[in-house]
């Protein structure tokens, strides 16, 4: 049996259109597929509806590990929060409408007020149980401040919340300087979901951005201590590849899919 479940962030295959993402991460094997907001908001802009899209997740048989992204929420004030926290409340119906249990909150990309950030969060935790949905924390590698696990836990146990919890992303952890050892900081309960991915030895980790990332096993990084750290805190959740490569995006999405299932399990699994 395996130790993990695999699921498919549609941004590795994101130029085709969403009820096709569906079918192609059914047809490739995986259990789960990650959605964007942004892909959602456009599907029903065309004329579809949530109730729609719920079908074809549940005849395909997918779960759906967590919805991206939640942003802003961290330290605007004023009007403008105001409005972050009206789309983050649509975010949220999305998600509880799709059955996802968790919605990624993302880091501000530039410096953070830390302390405004924790109570944010534990804000954002309260408003999610509304809807049935938890926000779940995202550090951010190539961002100028919360870079590493370290400093996503400062926000998370800074906010003192029972659902607090947190995105990991091995991508993350090479690109933001801070390794992956502190997931034994971590247990199962903290982890909503584990991105995937590799990246290579060049250029420099810390000015490698999103494009950089390759497949499982095809990079620089220890994946295998990445998911042994992981087993080593009990997490037996979704591990969800996540890519953005424009070539990967020209290419057959089925057989992108397919590749990447069976990179990730090369590397995952013992």
């Amino acid at each position: 049996m395996a130790d993990f479940s695999y699921s498919l962030n549609t941004s590795t295959i994101k130029t085709t259109p969403l009820l096709k993402k569906i079918a192609v991460a059914h047809e490739a094997g995986y259990s789960g597929i990650e959605l964007w907001h942004d892909d959602i908001d456009q599907y029903l802009s065309s004329g579809g509806s949530l109730a729609e899209l719920r079908r074809a997740l549940d005849d395909a048989g997918l779960a759906v590990p967590a919805t991206i992204h939640l942003k802003q929420w961290f330290q605007t004030t004023g009007e403008e929060y105001r409005v972050v926290i009206e789309d983050t409340k649509k975010k949220f119906e999305q998600a509880a409408a799709l059955g996802s249990p968790y919605a990624v909150a993302g880091p501000p990309r530039g410096p953070a007020d830390r302390k405004l950030g924790a109570v944010r969060y534990c804000d954002l935790l309260e408003l999610g149980r509304r809807f049935g949905v938890c926000p779940a924390f995202e550090y951010l590698g190539f961002v100028d401040d919360i870079r590493t696990i370290d400093d996503a836990l400062e926000i998370i146990e800074g906010c003192g919340h029972p659902d607090a919890c947190i995105v990991l992303d091995p991508f993350h952890c090479w690109a933001g300087g801070g390794g992956m050892e502190s997931i034994s900081r971590l247990t199962a309960a903290k982890i909503a979901v584990s991105h995937f991915n590799d990246a290579p030895a060049e250029p420099e980790p810390t000015t490698q951005r999103d494009p950089d990332r390759v497949m499982p096993g095809d990079g620089a990084m220890n994946l295998k201590r990445y998911c042994d750290l992981l087993r080593s805190v009990n997490y037996r959740g979704f591990l969800s590849l996540e890519l953005f490569r424009p070539d990967l995006w020209e290419k057959d999405p089925l057989q992108v899919a397919r590749t990447g299932l069976e990179k990730m399990k090369a590397v995952a699994e013992r």
